[in-house]
């Protein structure tokens, strides 16, 4: 990519997308196009495709997506599934039709099986059933990496899919019905701080309430209160996670230095017995597996999590464990070593990362 070279980045507002602009900024890149959805639903097809004929975008970042944890997952599984679809056909195709010279999606690592081995390599998905909590939008983020390998395979496209692990950081979603774990434990633990040191007000307005006595009731339907935070299921299963600001570099390394045909050349399938082609050839082997893990391949219990937030908060308060509340897959964990082998590694450690998202809602 050139510095003038014109990105159009769906998504742009979100964890994913609000750090890949700043990473591309940081590197000098100055014709970025975004949209809000109020200025370009992505579900709708019509209004997609008259965006790409009017703009004509050279490379594309699909970051846009529905996303949720385990509790939306499961309770909105139909708008998880739908909109997903829609949203990656929609910019997908018209990619294509209109030529874009790279894409990037971004999908999730919940695409791999529940009982898959771990760490997960690439080649590990389709293997066996997935977490039925998160299927839908795990079909939808497959139906994603497989629509990218066959238009690159059927029409010569280079389009290129990244599944970054659990990420968190800046702009994350904090609302504690639909949030993921992270965010979560840090409202969550933050509230109950305050709760516990009488700052009322300070309560009522990180919620947005009109009275103590609101936020109190609100608080206790996620079980929060003066002296403990409850956590949902076991706390037992470990999860991985990588600062949004590391995954904004791997996305922009990945732009700016690798294709579509590399991917293949390294595909845990062989692919041929020399270069690949983007086009189907009879004799040639299956091209399968060509996305790449975002991750650090390192994990840690969700009791480990609550207790590391509790450390940079200054909670002094008690965790309970719902046991009646899923688990989840145990363990998750990414085998990065694809994309060590291209030439990328993550900076920031958790701790680090954590203290830095901390101080950042504190201020938002």
């Amino acid at each position: 990519m050139d510095l003038n070279s014109k990105i159009y980045i769906a998504g742009h507002r979100g964890l994913v997308g609000s750090a890949i602009v700043k990473n591309l900024r940081a590197k000098g890149y100055t014709n970025l196009v975004y949209k809000t959805h109020k200025e370009l639903d992505l579900v709708n097809q019509n209004d997609v495709e008259e965006f790409f004929k009017l703009e004509k975008p050279e490379y594309v970042i699909l970051a846009a997506a529905k996303v949720g944890g385990i509790v939306a997952n499961n309770t909105y599984r139909a708008d998880f599934i739908y909109e997903n679809l829609q949203i990656q056909n929609n910019v997908i195709h018209n990619a294509y039709k209109y030529e874009v010279k790279k894409l990037l999606f971004l999908g999730s690592t919940c695409i791999y099986p529940k009982m898959a081995p771990q760490p997960m390599p690439e080649d590990c998905l389709l293997t066996s059933p997935l977490e039925y909590t998160n299927e839908p939008y795990a079909i939808a983020k497959i139906a994603g990496i497989k629509m990218c390998e066959s238009y690159n395979l059927q029409y010569g496209t280079n389009f290129i899919s990244v599944m970054p692990t659990n990420l968190y950081g800046p702009n994350d979603n904090f609302d504690l019905e639909k949030s993921h774990v992270l965010p979560a434990l840090i409202r969550k633990i933050h509230c109950a701080k305050l709760l516990n040191e009488k700052k009322y007000d300070e309560v009522v307005k990180d919620l947005n309430v009109n009275t103590i006595e609101e936020a109190k009731t609100y608080l206790s339907n996620f079980g929060v209160n003066e002296t403990s935070v409850e956590i949902w299921g076991s706390g037992k299963p470990r999860r991985e996670f990588l600062y949004s600001e590391d995954m904004a570099d791997a996305c922009v390394f990945l732009l700016e230095s690798r294709d579509f045909s590399d991917l293949a050349l390294n595909a845990d399938t062989p692919v041929a017995k020399a270069k690949v082609e983007c086009t189907y050839e009879k004799d040639a082997k299956e091209v399968i597996n060509t996305h790449i893990n975002i991750g650090t391949g390192v994990d840690i219990s969700i009791a480990e999590l609550a207790l590391l937030i509790q450390e940079i908060v200054g909670y002094e308060g008690e965790f309970t464990f719902n046991t009646d509340k899923p688990d989840g897959t145990m363990v998750k964990l990414t085998d990065p070593s694809k994309l060590h082998g291209l030439g990328w590694k993550h900076k920031v450690e958790l701790h680090e990362g954590v203290k830095t998202m901390y101080e950042w809602y504190l201020k938002n």
